[in-house]
Formats: structure tokens, C-alpha cells, sequence
């Protein structure tokens, strides 16, 4: 139970304890002004009849206050609702637009790594061809050349053959 609550409990029960205690004087006959006639009434039974009815105002107003907070939370909580909702697509949306753009990101560097790797490929075919055209050079050169030195030899080899005969 709420402090507010239970204060008010309490002034109440002090109220109805007071009445019954003075239960003759509340009701003890007194001549009352009503400004337009006077009237014989027991005045605490007036002023408790006021005060009662005072109070069941303060009750009802107290009730359509709850209710209308009730209504107003329960509005708040339904809008609150939908605009979660729409920021939970929003957010998927974007989720969405973003796949699209790491995809469309990833192929274009698939298709960039495919371009390096056949350029790289072609540069290594033409290199392969020129290492195999230098080779065959090389190779041509040095029979070449060896085969002068052997033609060298025979020559020099014969000539001093036939010099050591004579």
C-alpha cells in the first residue's frame, strides 16, 4: 500500500472516529442559513453529508484521472509499438542495402583479383616464351662457338700432327 494511501486511510478513520465519539452534538438541531430561507438541521450531519460528497467528487475525479492515463499509456504503447516495428524494416532495409553493397563489392574485386591473375598469367606466358627464346639463342650461340673451337683444334691439332712428322 501506497504512503498516500494509507495517510489518507487514516485522516478518514480519525474523521469517522470524531463523528462517533460526538455523535450527539452532530446531531443536535441548529438553525441554518441558506441565504434565501432558513432551515432546522443538525449541522455535523451537514457538514459530514458535504464532506461525503466532496469526497466521492475527489474519488470519481481521482478514477477518471487512472482511467484516462490508462488510455493515454495504452495509445503511447500501441504508437510506440509501430514505430518499432517500422524502425525494426527500416533497419532491415538498410541491413538489406548493405549485403547488396558488400556483394556488389566483393565481385567487383572477385572480377579485379580475375583480371590481375589473367595479366599476371599472360605476363608469365610472355616471359616464359622469351626465357625459351633466350635459351634457344644461348644454346645456338654456344654450339656456335663451340664448334669454331673445334674446328680451331683440328686445324691446330693437324697442323702440329704434321710438323712433330717432319
Amino acid at each position: 500500500m501506497k504512503a498516500r494511501t494509507l495517510i489518507l486511510l487514516i485522516v478518514l478513520a480519525a474523521i469517522a472516529g470524531f463523528a462517533a465519539l460526538n455523535w450527539n452534538a452532530f446531531m443536535a438541531p441548529t438553525t441554518l442559513s441558506l441565504g434565501v430561507a432558513d432551515i432546522q438541521a443538525p449541522l455535523g450531519i451537514v457538514m459530514l453529508g458535504l464532506m461525503s460528497a466532496l469526497i466521492v467528487f475527489f474519488l470519481i475525479f481521482v478514477l477518471y484521472l487512472q482511467t484516462s492515463v490508462l488510455f493515454d499509456t495504452r495509445h503511447h504503447a500501441r504508437e510506440l509499438r509501430s514505430n518499432r516495428e517500422l524502425a525494426d524494416q527500416a533497419e532491415a532495409s538498410r541491413f538489406t542495402e548493405l549485403r547488396g553493397v558488400i556483394d556488389a563489392g566483393l565481385k567487383q574485386q572477385s572480377d579485379a583479383d580475375l583480371a590481375s591473375r589473367t595479366a599476371l598469367l599472360a605476363r608469365m606466358d610472355q616471359l616464359d616464351k622469351s626465357w625459351k627464346v633466350s635459351l634457344e639463342q644461348t644454346e645456338l650461340t654456344l654450339s656456335a662457338s663451340i664448334g669454331e673451337l673445334d674446328d680451331r683444334l683440328n686445324r691446330n691439332a693437324g697442323g702440329v700432327i704434321i710438323e712433330n712428322a717432319n
